[in-house]
């Protein structure tokens, strides 16, 4: 039997972008065209150890989540989904900027914002709650792999209302760069991220002025850009 398709709401940099030549390369993968991207020279000499590193950040493309990976409800369609997409990303929304950092969260490496945005939470919010109306409700095999992580009480009630843990609250916004870190490798991981990020990128500001709809067309698929918007300038 055919697989369904998940979709997300995500912030993805512009593909010309600086800090989306870092992270694709980071993570060898471009969502933009679906193709491999060569490693950094940072990550050259290890590439099959690299590998392991990003495996399954790959699968989402470099990105920040702003509406988590959902199956449509039955009654809806893949076109109803891209005109509300298009529709919302018209809408009065901010348009945050951050200054970003390399920091470990969780026990993986991520792009953070240096200080706290509220802003963008704001954004995820409003993302998470248009887009539910499309949201077909947890699988119990789905339910119980993320209950597995030990969630805490308010990401509890964020999985049952909103099909995703760290949403309100618990919501953070990171740009993930790598899988689990081992405690031995955290610091020469970060390290090697940051001289990396300083060549490509320096430490500019940059703008969450944009929304990506993406698709998986299976569960080992990688994600790719369907749909794209710029957000009105205020």
């Amino acid at each position: 039997m055919k697989e369904r398709p998940r979709y997300a709401i995500y912030f993805v940099p512009p593909a010309e972008s600086a800090l989306y030549r870092f992270g694709s390369s980071v993570l060898g993968y471009d969502c933009y065209t679906g193709k491999t991207v060569a490693y950094p020279p940072e990550f050259a000499c290890e590439a099959q150890s690299w590998d392991r590193m990003a495996e399954e950040p790959r699968r989402y493309g470099f990105h920040a989540t702003l509406k988590a990976p959902f199956y449509l409800l039955p009654e809806s369609t893949e076109a109803q989904l891209i005109d509300a997409f298009e529709s919302f990303a018209r809408s009065e929304l901010p348009t945050p900027a951050i200054v970003p950092v390399i920091e470990r969260l969780g026990g993986f490496a991520a792009v953070l914002a240096r200080d706290p945005q509220p802003a963008i939470d704001a954004l995820a919010a409003r993302c998470t709650m248009a887009f539910d109306t499309f949201r077909a409700p947890l699988s119990p095999e789905d339910r119980s792999r993320r209950m597995a992580a030990r969630l805490s009480a308010s990401q509890v009630e964020n999985l049952e209302r909103w099909g995703y843990p760290y949403a309100s609250s618990d919501f953070r916004f990171h740009m993930t760069l790598t899988g689990r870190l081992a405690g031995d490798a955290q610091a020469r991981t970060l390290a090697a991220l940051r001289r990396s990020f300083e060549r490509l990128c320096g430490c500019e500001r940059f703008a969450i002025d944009r929304l990506a709809l993406l698709r998986q067309d299976a569960a080992l698929a990688n994600f790719r850009v369907l749909s794209q918007a710029r957000l009105p300038a205020r």
